[in-house]
């Protein structure tokens, strides 16, 4: 093993304990020596592992007193929060609270794209839409849909979607809470709480729409905000069930906290 692969593993282990609480913000980090006795390294290799830390935006340095936990959740951005959410699936709890945000975020970008687009003028090539969902069905029939490039995919069409609707900012967002969902497997199973079919037969549903001449009514808009808001609520509870989260009792203890 290289010396660079043992600085990333040994930092990710430290980010993965202020990630899931074990180092509070504010605590003050193992030194250098206390690093290089727990992970047996050289003080010099430890030096590395806490200065890619503090470029992860895990912790502060302090002249003098060495490197801080920094109150990741509340300062971080959406690299930090990528990054917490894959070091985060040994405590589940922690994770289950993180993807309800991270699909919180993705349904606002994702439904506000259709929407809009559905409401607006189509300017998206057709043939791209076509031979994107030709793809996800040829993939949604096999023996064992490769999830990951399914939704790879979805991503793409609604990215498509963001790009021709001027919406260049929810489009970067989405990019980021697409590589924080296909980092963890668990995430990607998850969004196909509803068969892999079922995906395809939506964006189906959708193209007629947008290439139809009447479009959507409100009763029918509705509808499809009504469902989308149920599909998410099942991706959210099949992410509990695989991570080992009661959803039940984890909603009830979020709300005595709150």
């Amino acid at each position: 093993m290289g010396a660079q692969t043992v600085v990333a593993d040994v930092a990710d282990e430290l980010a993965r304990r202020v990630a899931t609480g074990e180092y509070a913000p504010g605590d003050l980090m193992p030194s250098v020596r206390q690093v290089a006795e727990e992970f047996e390294m050289n003080r010099a290799t430890a030096q590395l592992v806490l200065g890619r830390l503090e470029s992860y935006g895990f912790v502060d340095a302090h002249r003098g007193r060495g490197f801080t936990v920094r109150d990741v959740r509340a300062a971080g951005g959406l690299d930090v929060y990528r990054r917490m959410f894959r070091l985060s699936m040994h405590a589940p709890e922690v994770a289950a609270d993180m993807f309800r945000n991270i699909v919180a975020a993705e349904r606002a970008i994702v439904l506000e794209a259709l929407l809009a687009y559905t409401e607006g003028e189509h300017v998206a090539d057709p043939q791209m839409l076509h031979s994107a969902i030709d793809e996800m069905e040829a993939l949604a029939r096999g023996t064992n849909p490769a999830h990951a490039r399914l939704l790879s995919l979805e991503l793409d069409l609604v990215r498509a979607l963001l790009s021709e609707l001027g919406l260049s900012m929810q489009r970067a967002v989405l990019n980021s809470v697409g590589e924080m969902l296909l980092e963890v497997p668990e995430a990607v199973e998850a969004y196909f709480a509803a068969s892999a079919d079922l995906h395809v037969l939506v964006w189906r549903a959708l193209l007629a729409v947008w290439e139809s001449e009447g479009g959507p009514s409100d009763a029918q808009l509705a509808l499809f905000e009504d469902l989308f808001a149920m599909y998410h609520e099942k991706v959210i509870a099949r992410f509990d069930d695989l991570v080992g989260v009661d959803s039940e009792d984890f909603e009830q203890g979020q709300a005595a906290s709150a």
